[in-house]
């Protein structure tokens, strides 16, 4: 498995049959391990299959652009927020909703709700686990009222249990570590961490607050878990690299 970090909640993971697209947005090129046309070049050449995932119609997570990949390929499969609206023909196009499961080929996708808009997604493909949260976070911003708290902490909390009785083990989990939170910033990656002990945990949704990676890692360092957190430090990283 490859693990690419492309921008904000932007991921590509390849395993050994297929590449997985998650919540393209934008790219930035001015620094990185790669450049990002350069690999989306190698992805749209390559024999593998291609997953391309949106999570919901923000759009710092979905860009119409990626509707434009699929013309010149045939095994392109978009699975896409049914709050995404799509205006025109575009084959092997999934819309889903929450709490729905289903297989495409050689991936299994089971979807759970969000606590701000469109789904999450967990993704079983070639023996790995994958989530994707999306917008799906303990939102817990300075200025909620008590009233505005709980009811956040509940969703998020209910959700969580929903993921925990599919009784999977995460593999690698994309996760919000947003610093417009200010100090609450940690609150859901620390609960999912607690929760799930994924393999590995790959904060996202942080813009250019590259900071912000140092300062979770550092609040995980003093707890006894074995999920390994991915510094991330520019776009266009590689952050694993370990094909079979």
């Amino acid at each position: 498995m490859k693990i690419y970090y492309i921008y904000h909640s932007c991921f590509v993971v390849e395993t050994n049959t297929s590449y997985l697209i998650f919540d393209y947005y934008k790219f930035k090129n001015n620094e990185g391990d790669f450049e990002f046309m350069d690999l989306l070049n190698d992805i749209l050449n390559s024999n593998k299959l291609v997953y391309i995932f949106a999570s919901h119609s923000h759009s710092d997570h979905y860009n119409s652009k990626i509707l434009t990949w699929s013309q010149n390929r045939e095994n392109i499969y978009y699975i896409i927020s049914d709050d995404i609206k799509v205006y025109q023909n575009i084959k092997h196009l999934f819309y889903i909703s929450e709490n729905q499961e289903f297989k495409i080929n050689n991936v299994i996708i089971k979807t759970f709700s969000s606590t701000d808009a469109g789904i999450s997604f967990l993704v079983n493909i070639d023996n790995v686990n994958i989530f994707h949260a999306g917008d799906l976070n303990w939102w817990k911003w300075n200025d909620d009222t008590k009233s505005e708290e709980e009811e956040m902490e509940s969703a998020f909390k209910n959700i969580i249990k929903t993921i925990i009785s599919t009784n999977t083990y995460i593999d690698v989990a994309f996760f919000p570590v947003d610093p417009r939170l200010e100090e609450n910033y940690f609150c859901g990656g620390d609960y999912f961490i607690d929760m799930f002990q994924p393999n590995f945990f790959v904060p996202m949704h942080f813009d250019d607050d590259y900071k912000i990676i140092d300062d979770f890692i550092q609040s995980q360092s003093m707890k006894n878990i074995n999920t390994k957190i991915f510094k991330i430090t520019h776009p266009n990283q590689l952050l694993f690299n370990q094909i079979n």
